[in-house]
């Protein structure tokens, strides 16, 4: 069996970015269901996937080893070295060492797969010092301060992984294996039930004043963030929702909105149009963007395709330059991509084979669009990314190994692309429909 589709996906973040690579390592946070201490994303896939990069990279330097006795030895600037580099598969205890055997059996295949697909593991091998190695935080581990080692002492780079559940009750109800946990949402992809209305960008340009506030005024400064910033985008013309926030219920504090608190007084420009941005797919004419880029510099393409569920307004005065399909989340239709794909892509083929440019956007530019521009780009392009009108696809078909490959080349442009499970089954379905056309 290959790799899924959406854990593809992650090892392509990491393989194109590979943030954790030049800072030392990184913190990922997620939640489980009652019952659990650790969500199976934890306790499994990304041990599996920090093994399957370590291969990877093994690999790597052991085929340019014969050439380049360098590559073996240590390097001061990389400080790779393959003889010292760790492959092994390191799960949690409470992973049976059965299933551990089943997961070992499978990784040597799982690694020939990410080979295949053209991740740059290159980039990653020239950028990474130590090996991946995950650890398991939860709110029932107890860690001694001064007996964690120097990070420099480290023969791994850590992926600290951390467990937002928390204990229900008082009194702790013992199953057979561990205690019961409670599921908080929001902590893995439902940020709009806690992140109050703030996103990524408005968070890391404001992270240290947040964290320096403390945590009994950390939601009122998060308010005034947010309202300045929505108030901002209205003033531009952009769109700017109102946030509903639900307050609390505590036994201890009244409930108030704290939006109605907001001190809009003191408003100043923020850069948080800095990150926002076009990606251009290589040579393909191919560009992906939110829907907000895409109405501010649609002057600069000759055709925009707009995914979002909301019109925009365009520079273009041609029907043929502009078209609209509202898709939703599949979380909201599992049917809403794959019944638009069709039409995206006969406006596509319309107008780059006219030698046209072509800006595919959706909200936010990481997930419906990016599923858009796959669908176009295996359609009406060839093995080497040049527009051939669907000739190579319809010799060849589609298969999930080539789907993959193709994601491989949108996600090395496209640094922000998140595409989700479901919209990429739509995908995949929509492709295989087409061949049985042909």
């Amino acid at each position: 069996m290959v790799i899924p589709i959406i854990g593809l996906s992650i090892l392509l973040v990491l393989t194109s970015t590979s943030p954790f690579s030049l800072k030392g390592g990184c913190i990922i946070v997620d939640s489980t269901r009652r019952g659990k201490r650790f969500p199976d994303s934890m306790s499994k896939t990304i041990p599996i996937w920090t093994c399957v990069l370590n291969r990877s990279i093994f690999n790597y330097l052991n085929t340019f080893s014969n050439a380049d006795a360098s590559l073996v030895k240590q390097d001061s600037n990389t400080g790779c070295n393959s003889h010292d580099w760790d492959c092994s598969l390191h799960l949690p205890l409470w992973v049976s060492e059965t299933e551990k055997a089943a997961i070992e059996d499978r990784l040597e295949g799982w690694t020939k797969d990410l080979e295949t697909s053209g991740a740059d593991i290159a980039i990653l091998a020239s950028c990474l010092k130590k090996p991946l190695r995950p650890l398991w935080i939860s709110q029932k581990t107890v860690i001694w301060i001064n007996e964690v080692p120097d990070y420099d002492s480290w023969d791994f780079t850590p992926i600290i992984l951390v467990s937002a559940s928390s204990t229900s009750g008082v009194t702790q109800h013992r199953t057979t294996s561990e205690f019961s946990w409670n599921y908080i949402p929001g902590a893995g992809d439902d940020e709009e039930s806690w992140a109050r209305g703030l996103s990524p960008n408005l968070f890391w340009n404001h992270a240290y004043d947040l964290i320096s506030t403390g945590p009994d005024v950390c939601n009122q400064k998060v308010a005034d963030i947010v309202e300045k910033d929505r108030v901002y985008r209205a003033r531009r013309g952009q769109d700017a929702p109102q946030i509903t926030i639900k307050p609390s219920i505590s036994e201890s504090s009244p409930c108030l909105d704290p939006l109605l608190c907001s001190d809009l007084s003191n408003i100043t420009i923020s850069s948080s149009d800095e990150e926002r941005g076009i990606f251009w797919l290589g040579s393909t004419d191919l560009a992906l963007g939110s829907s907000q880029i895409a109405a501010e510099c649609s002057s600069n393409v000759d055709c925009v395709l707009n995914c979002d569920q909301w019109p925009i307004s365009v520079h273009h005065q041609e029907a043929e330059a502009y078209l609209h399909l509202p898709i939703v989340s599949s979380k909201m239709d599992r049917f809403s991509l794959f019944n638009n794909l069709s039409s995206a892509v006969n406006f596509a083929k319309s107008n780059l084979t006219k030698g046209r440019t072509l800006l595919i956007c959706c909200h936010d530019g990481e997930d419906i669009s990016v599923c858009v521009c796959l669908a176009i780009l295996i359609s009406l392009f060839n093995d080497e990314g040049s527009f051939d009108d669907g000739k190579f696809f319809s010799e060849t078909g589609i298969t999930k190994c080539e789907m993959r490959r193709r994601l491989v080349y949108v996600c090395k442009f496209a640094i922000k692309a998140r595409p989700s499970r479901g919209n990429l089954k739509q995908v995949f379905s929509f492709l295989n429909s087409e061949v049985a056309k042909v």
